[in-house]
């Protein structure tokens, strides 16, 4: 009998990350799933282990961050989070950090969610941030590392977004005039990244890095 999985989820309290720990509560191959976030995600379930810490000083909780596999659901924007120094340390710090105690931890499969656009080379600050993550969480060199580069996330965050909230209603518009080399700037429910994200935790995959049309078809494998 195959032994089951424990999973550890950063920022399960946000849109895609709730999701994936609703679904991961009734995928019968995890007996547990670790959280680690600076708020509660206010659900009980025995398969449940929150630790509610600053994800700032992840670094000092090495020895509870064992499990199977990491998925990192963390990111913020920058209207929510103005100063770009506190930004970085939230869209790069605390992936990298997820990922070097993953590697020092021997967890061998680290699934990030990133974003369309992501460059190191970019002139754009937010899409710069997202490429070097990338690149520093790759040179971690963990057994299976996949990043996934979803466009647009549609549904609804618990958080007011007025601006995000006017362009998701015109990229349901936009959606159906996209088509070929243009699909990949489609808005995507985060159902898709929650089924991807799981798929390729317990499958492997030819490619690290995995953009939003894709994520779809992934998706539809779980």
């Amino acid at each position: 009998m195959e032994q089951k999985k424990t999973a550890i989820i950063l920022g399960a309290t946000g849109l895609t990350g709730n999701i994936l720990l609703k679904k991961l509560l009734t995928d019968n191959r995890y007996k547990k799933v670790k959280l680690f976030s600076r708020n509660s995600v206010n659900l009980q379930h025995e398969k449940i282990e929150e630790h509610l810490i600053d994800l700032f000083e992840l670094e000092n909780y090495q020895d509870l961050f064992n499990g199977d596999e990491v998925f990192c659901c963390v990111g913020s924007t920058q209207k929510k989070t103005p100063d770009n120094e506190v930004y970085k340390k939230v869209d790069y710090g605390i992936p990298l950090t997820a990922a070097k105690l993953a590697k020092k931890n021997n967890i061998q499969k680290f699934v990030v969610i990133s974003a369309l656009g992501a460059n190191a080379e970019s002139k754009f600050f937010y899409n710069k941030t997202k490429g070097e993550m990338e690149n520093a969480v790759l040179q971690q060199k963990i057994e299976e590392t996949y990043i996934l580069r979803p466009s647009l996330i549609s549904g609804k965050r618990k958080e007011k977004r007025p601006f995000e909230f006017l362009w998701k209603q015109v990229m349901k518009l936009a959606n159906f005039l996209m088509c070929g080399p243009l699909k990949k700037f489609r808005s995507i429910h985060p159902n898709y990244i929650a089924d991807a994200m799981i798929f390729l935790a317990n499958n492997s995959y030819s490619k690290t890095i995995i953009e939003s049309e894709e994520i779809k078809k992934i998706a539809s494998k779980n």
